[in-house]
């Protein structure tokens, strides 16, 4: 059986390929530091859990749920952002529950892109962005993000002709894989860049709430974003719940509701009591995000501090869980030669667009004690 132009078309999925790699060294009986996916180490807080445990036991949770969420789910996430952003959404319509904030942004090109038309993806960036443009027939216009620009997209760059062809626009503020960061100045411009071109600006938020003497912007507190913004989060960094699938879009009515057609027709919602205990989640103080905010930057200062004493240029990233490196050459060499030597799995740079070479990726995803112990397998490795 033949597979779909579209399937052909796609690039193999990074993570997947990183998999691979590291279960091959652990059949080899090597202890691998994994500092490869973004996937928090730490554990969902208790009560979260507690709350779970309760709302699988109502019957009322093991029907169908809605497809836009339950109300009372949608209205904590309202008020997250009031608390958070000062922003102020209408639940019943500006917000909907994902199965995961991956699932919006894969299935948002199906409810806006015909074939042919553009989508805009920063790279380097996550892989999702432009695979959901080809999974639509799209054809994804890669927008350059650099060192020298601060990892900020150059909007003057983009050709007249691409934007007026283009549908949407995908952006992600604190950044994956470089960390850098918006401020409103930013936002305000790439607001209107896409108001003008009458394009769709979808914002990744996945990372919103770790930051260290930083505030994350919701692009939704510019006011004017709500002509033509869609801003997708996440319970996945913020409350360590990436094994849950449950995240929610926000903002433009309109493209909210075209989402939703899109999910109404492939998926069935997301289970109840998972959506209960994300209301306990977003209505708890936020000494969760603290606490976890706080371990980060810890770890954070131990790598930075670390990759510097063996001769790296590192700036500490003011988000995210994330260390950007640069390295000589090949990405993908580097990498291997890491994982080789060391038993140290990073993510190749290259693996998030072409961009993205000459970088390696670091998740702060492991203790101190194992950090310090990967410092010292690279400084034999790299013989520094």
């Amino acid at each position: 059986m033949e597979l779909s132009n579209r399937l052909k078309a796609l690039p193999p999925y990074l993570f997947a390929e990183l998999d691979e790699m590291k279960r091959k060294k652990v059949l080899e009986g090597v202890d691998v530091i994994d500092f490869g996916v973004g996937d928090p180490d730490l554990p969902t807080p208790r009560h979260i859990v507690e709350e779970m445990q309760r709302a699988v036991e109502k019957e009322e949770n093991h029907k169908y749920p809605s497809y836009e969420g339950k109300l009372e789910f949608r209205e904590a996430v309202a008020e997250f952002y009031g608390r958070r952003k000062k922003v102020d959404l209408n639940p019943e319509t500006q917000v909907i529950a994902l199965i995961g904030s991956k699932e919006g942004i894969a299935h948002l090109p199906l409810a806006f892109v015909n074939p042919g038309d553009v989508v805009l993806v920063p790279d380097p960036g996550y892989p999702v962005y432009y695979s959901s443009a080809i999974l639509a027939e799209g054809r994804p216009y890669k927008v350059p993000l650099k060192e020298e620009n601060e990892f900020l997209p150059d909007l003057e760059s983009i050709p007249d002709e691409v934007a007026r062809k283009a549908k949407i626009f995908f952006l992600n503020y604190p950044n994956n894989p470089t960390t850098a960061v918006a401020e409103m100045e930013f936002i305000k411009e790439c607001v209107d860049f896409c108001i003008d071109n009458d394009i769709i600006l979808a914002h990744d938020a996945a990372y919103s709430e770790i930051a260290f003497d930083y505030r994350p912007k919701s692009f939704l507190e510019y006011e004017d974003a709500f002509e033509c913004t869609i801003e997708f989060g996440s319970l996945s960094k913020t409350y360590n719940m990436t094994g849950w699938r449950i995240g929610y879009a926000v903002g433009n009515e309109e493209i909210i509701k075209g989402l939703l057609k899109v999910k109404t027709n492939v998926d069935s919602g997301v289970f109840q009591a998972i959506q209960d205990a994300a209301i306990v989640a977003l209505r708890g103080d936020d000494s969760v995000i603290e606490e976890n905010n706080r371990v980060y930057k810890e770890r954070r200062d131990v790598l930075v501090e670390g990759l510097r004493k063996l001769g790296f240029e590192v700036e500490k990233p003011k988000a995210t869980f994330y260390v950007w490196l640069r390295v000589n050459g090949s990405s993908i060499e580097f990498a291997k030669n890491l994982l080789d030597k060391a038993g140290v799995l990073v993510t190749p740079g290259v693996g998030f667009g072409e961009y993205g070479e000459g970088y390696v990726r670091f998740a702060l995803t492991r203790s101190v004690e194992r950090i310090k112990e990967a410092l010292e397998r690279m400084e034999s490795a790299l013989n520094v």
